[in-house]
């Protein structure tokens, strides 16, 4: 069983040498926290991937995948605010909280295997599932945080590229075989987060830096965003997260609208979706390091302003050979994700570690609220105009990050 790391009675001088430890020590820590995120996220995008197998067996409406995506995001936003506004991160075991979302969220996605669903019953256990993947991804991040010192940058690439691969596996799933049904791919993918959350309660040892509070106190969250570095991280996260879910949300639509317009052409389309979005986790690990060197606010900021020429590049996409159509898809997908670790990153960093788990649950609240927006702008636009066109309205996200992101990234420059 996990120990604790109490540094309540411990000398500064001491504390220093501890932490040294610690963090050689965390180095084998990392990859159990990496494992145990990937198979808890697997949650995510179980029902995109599927979606074609429900809208058979339910009789569920052809806009059912902006409304299942984000009946996902709304809950996720539900359990983010409600695990800030409670202080739970900061309040209760990390380890423990991480474990217990996982088993649940597990079961609420084994739920929809079980009896005859409409699409009401469907959202209520997708938003369900989002609500407790909150106690998944930003307390992993804060575990990752507590236990990383220094190379946090590089800590959170392999973390978010977990994140971003366990997203991506059930549609490697669904083209793994054409025999595998979708109640199994459910299964499959709740059985990983029910062993992601044991490996992380066994495994990974909390770290109490001071004496956790048993009282909620709402005082130091609002104030975070009057740090300027905070805000300037803050807001060019909340315009990543504009652009990132409506793309991974939508990849299977551009493959599809590719092979319509292009009728000799036909895409596997879950084996590429997969593919497309899993190697942006290589892009989270390149830019974790790349952080090292030039620094994790000028590398968010090139990764954005990378993500927003693919946007304003997308309609010229549809007009390309087969080959580069895919290769311009997984650039994209490289350069839409890079950047998410480093602003997890810089948000840590600009926060007091007593609310840190809180100030990363409250952005990441935020950042997915406004994913709904972009995810059902994308989807109505697909009803009523020219879906080449469509996703030219995600540059909006990049445009206000790169706004907000000038200033930090320019003060690394100077440095």
């Amino acid at each position: 069983m996990p120990g604790k790391f109490n540094f309540k009675f411990v000398s500064p001088g001491n504390k220093k040498q501890i932490l040294h430890r610690m963090n050689k020590q965390a180095k084998g820590i990392l990859p159990i926290i990496v494992i145990a995120q990937f198979l808890c996220t697997s949650l995510w995008f179980a029902g995109n991937a599927i979606l074609p197998d429900l809208i058979r067996d339910f009789g569920l409406g052809g806009s059912s995948l902006g409304h299942i995506t984000s009946a996902v995001q709304f809950g996720f936003i539900a359990g983010t605010l409600a695990y800030a506004l409670l202080m739970i991160a900061d309040r209760f075991s990390s380890s423990t909280v991480f474990f217990i979302s996982a088993v649940i969220g597990g079961l609420t996605n084994f739920l929809i295997t079980t009896g005859n669903h409409d699409i009401n019953s469907i959202l209520a256990l997708r938003f369900l599932t989002g609500f407790f993947l909150a106690g998944i991804y930003p307390v992993g991040m804060k575990i990752a945080s507590d236990h990383f010192e220094k190379g946090l940058g590089k800590a959170l690439g392999f973390l978010v590229g977990a994140l971003v691969v366990g997203t991506a596996f059930p549609h490697l799933l669904k083209s793994l075989t054409n025999t595998l049904s979708w109640r199994m791919v459910l299964m499959f993918t709740a059985g990983l987060s029910i062993a992601g959350g044991i490996l992380m309660k066994l495994a990974v040892p909390d770290i109490v830096l001071s004496k956790k509070s048993g009282q909620i106190n709402f005082k130091p969250v609002p104030g975070i965003f009057k740090n300027r570095q905070f805000r300037s991280a803050a807001f060019g996260y909340f315009g990543h997260m504009w652009e990132l879910y409506a793309f991974w949300a939508f990849v299977p639509v551009m493959l599809t609208t590719y092979t319509d317009l292009h009728a000799a052409n036909e895409f596997r389309i879950s084996f590429w979706a997969f593919w497309i979005i899993a190697l942006g986790g290589l892009a989270c690990v390149l830019s974790g390091y790349l952080s090292q060197t030039f620094g994790a606010g000028k590398t968010a900021f090139t990764a954005l302003l990378l993500s927003g020429c693919c946007c304003l590049a997308s309609p010229l996409a549809f007009q390309l050979p087969p080959v580069p159509f895919i290769a311009f898809l997984i650039t994209w997908g490289l350069a839409v994700i890079a950047d998410s670790p480093l602003f997890s990153t810089l948000v840590a960093q600009n926060v007091p570690a007593q609310i840190k788990g809180t100030a990363l649950t409250s952005v990441t609240c935020i950042g997915f609220s406004i994913t709904i927006i972009s995810i059902e702008l994308i989807n109505y636009l697909s009803k009523h105009m020219n879906t080449q066109f469509i996703y030219l309205f995600l540059a909006i996200g990049p445009a206000t990050g790169l706004f907000y992101m000038w200033r930090l990234a320019k003060k690394e420059t100077l440095a």
